[in-house]
């Protein structure tokens, strides 16, 4: 996949890039597999926003994406498709009965292809086996963390994890953060690495770009009143984060916790499972 150019026609055009979808090859979904999306803007069931920055954008389906693709199954790919809802590319595929499903799309994937599921599945692109059948070394996608649950990691545009070893019953994988993590050697992924790679290099190029993904302008905290923002305030024009007489503290959200340094991480039951952790090579 390359990045698609445009001639700086406008301002707005000049540096923007966007994606190519030659890879694509239809853009009308499969209606069965469409599912009608409540625009929630960042709002709770309450009402009350709880992720600022969301809302408007253009309107979308979501696609229902089979994530455990159940053992024994053979499928033919039909169609490689866009999803609005995620960076890379998914795959319409048919079984022989005439069901259909879609599954993410791996790098090189082509239209007619034919990709298994289950144990005794050949180790070839885009096939999904238990990791206990796949070669040390390996480059896998779309892993499951608890057996018979389905996909849960390694799933957006260009990413892979490599299998490293196997001891005991788990497999050490690393993921693409850098954390080398055990995970059941009975548990499935797909062989490969996933496609749309370079989603991570387009430039949105004008703000109206985020407006249609449904990203509303966020506001910086230094820019605001004391009244507004832990960073606000302060005399004298221009000043560095806090201001006023927070000035010098650590960056804080607007309702005062930490945002730098602050541990989120709250699967405590699971530290056993990380054999190394992204965070090792920032210390050294």
């Amino acid at each position: 996949m390359a990045i698609k150019l445009y001639n700086p026609t406008t301002p707005g055009r000049r540096g923007m890039t966007s994606q190519d979808f030659d890879a694509i090859t239809t853009r009308k979904p499969l209606r069965s597999l469409l599912v009608p999306q409540r625009r929630g803007n960042g709002r709770n069931n309450q009402g009350r926003i709880t992720t600022r920055h969301k809302g408007g954008g253009a309107k979308k389906f979501y696609r229902i994406v089979n994530f455990n693709l159940a053992a024994g199954t053979q499928v033919t790919v039909e169609h490689i498709e866009y999803d609005p809802n995620r960076s890379t590319r998914i795959a319409r595929v048919k079984e022989a009965n005439g069901v259909y499903h879609y599954i993410l799309a791996a790098k090189g994937m082509t239209v007619g292809q034919v990709v298994e599921s289950g144990a005794e599945a050949p180790i070839e692109n885009g096939n999904r086996l238990p990791i206990k059948n796949i070669p040390v070394g390996s480059t896998i996608h779309a892993i499951e963390i608890k057996e018979g649950k389905g996909a849960q990691m390694v799933r957006s545009a260009g990413n892979s994890a490599q299998l490293m070893g196997r001891e005991n019953g788990y497999a050490q994988v690393r993921l693409p953060s850098g954390e080398v993590r055990l995970i059941n050697e009975n548990c499935t992924a797909s062989i490969g690495v996933l496609g749309n790679e370079q989603h991570q290099n387009i430039k949105i190029g004008k703000a109206g770009r985020n407006r249609h993904l449904g990203k509303r302008p966020g506001v910086r905290g230094v820019v605001m009143n004391a009244a507004d923002h832990p960073h606000g305030g302060g005399d004298g024009g221009r000043h560095g984060i806090g201001g006023g007489k927070n000035h010098g503290s650590a960056p804080k959200t607007p309702w005062g916790q930490k945002t730098l340094g602050f541990k989120t991480r709250k699967r405590k039951d699971t530290n056993n499972m990380i054999v190394r952790s992204r965070h090792s090579a920032k210390r050294k």
